[in-house]
């Protein structure tokens, strides 16, 4: 397989921000990590993460930080066996089956199901992803639909009915994030 790592920059077309994300291949799979510099509240942030994936794109650990202001939050989560556990070890039963993490402030984990399913043109595919929201922090799972429109081009449909259509490169990075994000590199 050839060599798919790669840093990008996006800038965010909804809000004031810009986010810088490299995805690198691991001697076990995968890394996906990214610090976006965006408004909270009317406040700047600062939020980064790092997710660890297998080799088959299925999420094994991410790690989440938000500072702004005066407020600081870390949440750090780890899924083994279609389990994910949270702080001190306890499981999440509610996100039992995930196998994607979806970050609410970043683009870079459409990535992980895109590459995950490898999905034909015309296919689609129902995934529940554990969906850490922001700027709250909080982790439930989310029903979503990618249904690849062309070679590089997918629909985006979640269960709280948002639907965006997410262009990609040639690794499955985005390039434009209908109303989101834009990569600018």
């Amino acid at each position: 397989m050839k060599n798919l790592d790669r840093t990008v920059v996006w800038r965010a077309l909804n809000v004031t921000g810009t986010e810088q994300c490299t995805l690198s291949s691991e001697r076990n799979g995968w890394r996906l990590a990214g610090l976006a510099l965006r408004e909270v509240d009317g406040v700047p942030a600062q939020a980064s993460y790092t997710v660890y994936c297998d080799e088959a794109w299925q999420t094994r650990e991410a790690v989440v930080e938000l500072r702004a202001d005066t407020t600081q939050r870390y949440l750090r989560l780890l899924a083994r066996d279609g389990r994910w556990y949270g702080e001190r070890g306890r499981e999440l039963a509610a996100l039992r089956g995930c196998l994607d993490v979806d970050i609410g402030f970043t683009p870079a984990t459409n990535t992980l199901p895109i590459r995950r399913l490898d999905l034909a043109v015309g296919q689609s595919a129902e995934v529940t992803a554990a969906w850490v929201r922001f700027p709250e922090f909080t982790v439930e799972p989310l029903a979503q639909t990618y249904t690849r429109l062309d070679e590089r081009r997918y629909r985006y449909e979640s269960a709280t009915g948002f639907v965006a259509e997410i262009t990609v490169d040639d690794v499955g990075l985005v390039l434009r994030y209908e109303g989101g994000w834009e990569r600018v590199d």
